[in-house]
């Protein structure tokens, strides 16, 4: 088996009425608008697993944890990201590494980075690199009307499992 790497892209617009938390990276932000979505809205959570759907030849996102099916209303994205890991080691893959970046005017990422990249890593069982940019005024994040994220990811073949 080869490695294989893949690439994932979510976007949502922040919701337009107050009280939904903003869920990004698998953490709360408490004090930032939440964004709107089927789920909680994790756009960073949601791009890592298109990216590693994509780099095992799985489909994307929506053909897993579609719209369409209610289990997955309001359901917290850790449950997306867990699944996804279940997938790739039943199609013999393990995450090497991964790598999200988030795109948008607000929340500042830099002070809970090393607690977004640890929730991540505890789930894929491998380095994740959290980063962040904003559009400099341009676009729907640059006007602060939501986020978006894009990610990366190496796999590799799971490791052999040793009958005794």
């Amino acid at each position: 088996m080869t490695y294989r790497s893949g690439i994932g892209v979510d976007a949502h617009r922040f919701a337009a009425t107050a009280g939904r938390p903003l869920h990004l990276a698998l953490l709360t932000w408490p004090g930032e608008p939440g964004l709107e979505g089927h789920s909680d809205g994790d756009v960073a959570a949601h791009a890592l697993v298109d990216a590693l759907l994509s780099a095992a030849g799985l489909g994307d996102i929506g053909a897993l944890f579609g719209t369409a099916d209610p289990r997955f209303k309001n359901v917290d994205s850790a449950v997306f990201l867990r699944n996804t890991v279940l997938h790739l080691r039943e199609a013999g893959f393990q995450v090497l590494n991964a790598a999200v970046q988030v795109i948008g005017n607000r929340p500042a990422m830099a002070p809970r980075r090393a607690e977004a990249e640890a929730a991540l890593a505890d789930i894929l069982e491998a380095p994740v690199n959290v980063s962040a940019t904003t559009t400099d005024t341009m676009g729907f994040t640059g006007r602060g009307e939501g986020l978006a994220a894009v990610a990366t990811c190496l796999l590799g073949p799971a490791p052999v499992a040793w009958a005794a």
